[in-house]
């Protein structure tokens, strides 16, 4: 993978990234992922954080799927948990995960992905 994205690999067809900018989403096409989920709730860090909005728009002009599942960074909720899993099922890989450093993506993962 040759690429300026900070992106880390987490499984075979997964990749979590801190947040990004809309204008990696095409990068990110190049690149060869499919789908995007945004974990981070609008706002988090303030009016300066691109919204799940324009980060689905830009998504989806590259031509990736795209799901805005927002979760809270010290706590994911079993819901929340299985809908990661759900969208680890149904959306087309390989799949990448953002929210503020890429760790509560991963955890999601590890959560979702666990036995």
């Amino acid at each position: 993978m040759n690429t300026n994205l900070p992106l880390r690999q987490i499984a075979d067809t997964v990749c979590v990234a801190p947040q990004l900018d809309p204008e990696a989403m095409a990068e990110l096409a190049r690149l060869g992922f499919k789908s995007v989920v945004n974990n981070r709730p609008d706002f988090e860090h303030g009016p300066d954080q691109p919204t799940s909005a324009a980060m689905q728009a830009a998504a989806e002009a590259a031509g990736l799927a795209y799901r805005h599942l927002p979760v809270d960074s010290g706590w994911q909720s079993p819901e929340q948990i299985a809908a990661f899993a759900a969208l680890l099922q149904s959306l087309p890989q390989p799949m990448l995960a953002f929210c503020r450093s890429g760790a509560r993506s991963n955890l999601l993962y590890q959560q979702a992905t666990a036995g």
